[in-house]
């Protein structure tokens, strides 16, 4: 089976195909929890103002472009599905719904970020030994 920690081919990678790939935000398990978490589709302005609120984005918003080109890769993923909404009122606009398989990626990730975060604890230990200095139990984020 899988393991998001070691995938075992390039094959394993391509179910997932964003898995680490974007680590510096983590779009993509942002992305897949928000419509997780909706009973109903998702358009992609809610997304973008959903994530601005999400741990990752910490109240910022985040790269509206990014969010959008992010849905079209899991789409083509087949992560997530899309269908036009179109009021009678107003403009149309895209909505966004899970898919099973996007499902599955999430549950990946919910394995690869714990992954990250063993990772990481080892890197922050290994950096404090090479600074000669105990490793900080309370980190200092930039805020």
């Amino acid at each position: 089976m899988w393991h998001s920690c070691n995938p075992k081919s390039d094959d394993d990678l391509k179910e997932c195909a964003e898995l680490g790939k974007s680590l510096n935000r983590l779009s993509q398990p942002t992305i897949l929890t928000l419509l997780a978490q909706s009973d109903e589709p998702l358009h992609g302005y809610i997304i973008v103002q959903l994530a601005a609120q999400s741990p990752m984005f910490g109240g910022k918003k985040p790269d509206a472009t990014g969010i959008y080109r992010a849905l079209k890769r899991m789409e083509e993923n087949e992560l997530v599905t899309s269908k036009w909404d179109t009021p009678e009122e107003g403009s149309a606009k895209r909505m966004f719904s899970l898919t099973d398989k996007g499902r599955g990626c999430l549950r990946r990730w919910i394995d690869a970020l714990a992954c990250y975060e063993l990772t990481l604890e080892e890197l922050r230990a290994d950096a404090a030994s090479a600074l000669g200095i105990d490793l900080p139990e309370t980190p200092r984020c930039a805020g």
